[in-house]
């Protein structure tokens, strides 16, 4: 693997510590819950803008052999361990443990899931409690970005032959701009044999548009803001009265709804889910219960 911290590095690292460093100076004049906002937003703004772009640039690129994935997983103690080293432990260190995983059958998805983004949340929680240096985390995040390059490249999804292949739609819910849930998403699907489609930061204009142009079986929407619950069925109407399939069923999660988990049928989604692993379970139940209502009423 090239060197991690090269000619080119410097950039980067601007453009990380910058944001961090702005928005740790403006935590310092805020009140405590201005604050604590503040801190569960800037780790997440980072990753999404930085992190998981380059991740799938470096997957939708490539043309390498793909890995492999099992039900094997990834325990809390051993998560926690390799949470700490990103601080001291360069990118190639980083890539020997993950493709020991690799090796014992793990799959990328719990790689993702269970390793690398609990990690840099974990170093999002030091810096924000003063524990480490912005530039610690700068450091620290260039290298989990390295280890997430180089997988998306050696192991893309690999789409398994379905009778049927479901399709899916995620986005932000307009006017969001934590795309992060989105992306993780649109992976975790397309590894479960999913054609899976994500939009990043749309408009409303847009997601209509494409909700309209193209049949789906499934509208997931990410919520990770504040947002009023009328705003969100609004939404979700829409999208009902412009779909080409007219069975097509919304999920929709992300803080918001995990926080609340009687807004799903406050504003008539169809499901929510805790985590992507779950989300692919419910979403192929919600396609069963279409396909089983459409032959009932034929």
């Amino acid at each position: 693997m090239a060197s991690v911290i090269g000619a080119g590095s410097a950039a980067l690292r601007k453009a990380i510590s910058e944001p961090l460093a702005r928005r740790k100076r403006k935590a310092h004049v805020l009140g405590d819950g201005e604050q604590a906002s503040l801190a569960s937003d800037s780790i997440d703004a980072i990753i999404e803008s930085e992190i998981l772009p380059r991740l799938l640039m470096a997957h939708s690129s490539s043309g390498a052999t793909p890995g492999r994935g099992s039900a094997h997983e990834i325990d809390a103690l051993d998560a926690s361990r390799f949470a700490s080293m990103p601080l001291h432990a360069e990118a190639a260190e980083l890539l020997e443990e993950v493709d020991a995983y690799l090796a014992e059958g793990v799959s990328v998805e719990a790689i993702y899931i269970d390793l690398l983004a609990p990690a840099a949340r974990k170093l999002g929680s030091l810096w924000e409690a003063d524990e480490c240096d912005f530039v610690d985390v700068t450091m620290g995040l260039w290298r989990l970005q390295e280890v997430m390059r180089e997988i998306a490249v050696r192991s893309p999804p690999v789409v398994r032959a379905l009778s049927a292949p479901r399709s899916i739609l995620l986005a932000p819910i307009p006017g969001d701009q934590h795309s992060f849930g989105a992306i993780m998403l649109d992976d975790v699907f397309a590894r479960a044999g999913w054609r899976s489609e994500v939009l990043v930061e749309p408009g409303r204009r847009e997601l209509l548009s494409r909700a309209g142009q193209k049949s789906f079986d499934v509208v997931g929407l990410t919520i990770s803001r504040d947002c009023p619950s009328a705003a969100i069925t609004h939404m979700i109407n829409a999208l009902r009265s412009v779909a080409v399939n007219p069975q097509m069923r919304v999920l929709i999660g992300g803080r918001v709804v995990n926080d609340n988990p009687d807004l799903v049928a406050e504003v008539g989604a169809d499901g929510t889910a805790l985590d992507a692993r779950a989300a692919v379970e419910i979403a192929e139940q919600l396609v069963r219960e279409a396909i089983t209502s459409v032959h009932q009423t034929q």
